[in-house]
């Protein structure tokens, strides 16, 4: 149980300095067609070095996911991973100066508080299977993220922003329970065509959202995404339990660890450094 919460809490430092060189490769690539589903985006993003560090903490992050989704239940790990924002708050304040609010610091707070709450109160992890379409409808809801992008390409910026992120955020939920799924590495198996086509779109939409939007908003819709599906699907189906009578213990912390996090939601993206003082008596530039 202890090293599974310390696996989560790991891959969650790797996300919060990884969505930081992410967006910023988002960011120097050449804008596309405005479409939410952009494959030249990608590609042209890939040739980031900023977006290929950022990839690398993920593959880090997801090695360490992989080992929490197999000791803690689902509602844990999502809370953990959504703390990676609190992260990326407390990095930028420190690394690029830039100035948190009191409520902002109150949140990095609160969100510590939810992961200890979340500790003391979650059990082991369930070990059913679940109905046997499970893998069935993650690969269908996986493709249908991908349609889901691509309709998001004609709503305004705003709109735009939150769809894709909500599409990000169920495309690597799809990847938290199809992990907790796979027994192995079968080519026949549903689940781990869904988990493999739901990271890919979660990426995808996540890039797009990144360079065509608010990354506040978008970062509010992944969090929210990535959360809530997991965290049921392994309470009702997979047989994830908290400790006895513990039941609102866990309830509250997941609630305020996620209620935190999109507090800091404005962190999906680290903010520039605020450029340097000149001193007193310096001629002003020009």
């Amino acid at each position: 149980m202890l090293f599974g919460m310390v696996c989560a809490l790991g891959s969650s430092l790797c996300f919060g300095a990884a969505t930081v060189f992410q967006a910023a490769g988002a960011r120097e690539a050449e804008p596309g067609t405005g479409s939410g589903v952009d494959l030249g985006l990608l590609w042209r993003a890939l040739r980031r070095w900023r977006y290929l560090v950022g990839l690398g903490l993920d593959g880090l992050g997801f090695c360490l996911e992989v080992v929490a989704l197999r000791t803690l239940p689902l509602y844990a790990v999502g809370a953990a991973l959504a703390a990676s924002l609190a992260v990326t708050a407390a990095l930028a304040s420190r690394m690029l100066r830039v100035r948190l609010s009191r409520i902002e610091w109150g949140a990095v707070a609160a969100v510590c508080l939810g992961l200890g709450m979340l500790a003391l109160a979650a059990g082991r992890e369930g070990h059913l299977d679940g109905p046997e379409a499970l893998p069935w409808a993650l690969l269908g809801i996986a493709a249908g993220v991908l349609l889901l992008g691509a309709a998001a390409g004609r709503l305004p910026d705003r709109s735009r922003a939150l769809v894709l992120g909500l599409g990000a955020g169920i495309g690597f939920g799809v990847v938290e329970v199809a992990v907790r799924l796979l027994d192995g590495v079968d080519p026949a198996d549903p689940a781990l065509w869904a988990l493999l086509l739901g990271g890919a779109a979660a990426f995808l939409l996540l890039t797009s959202a990144f360079q065509r939007g608010s990354v506040t908003t978008a970062t509010a819709g992944m969090v929210l995404g990535e959360t809530l599906g997991p965290a049921a699907a392994g309470v009702l189906w997979l047989g994830d339990r908290t400790r006895e009578g513990l039941g609102w213990l866990a309830v509250s912390g997941f609630a305020v660890a996620v209620a935190a996090s999109l507090t800091l939601a404005r962190f999906g993206e680290a903010p520039e450094a605020a450029p340097p003082v000149p001193a007193e008596g310096a001629a002003a530039p020009d």
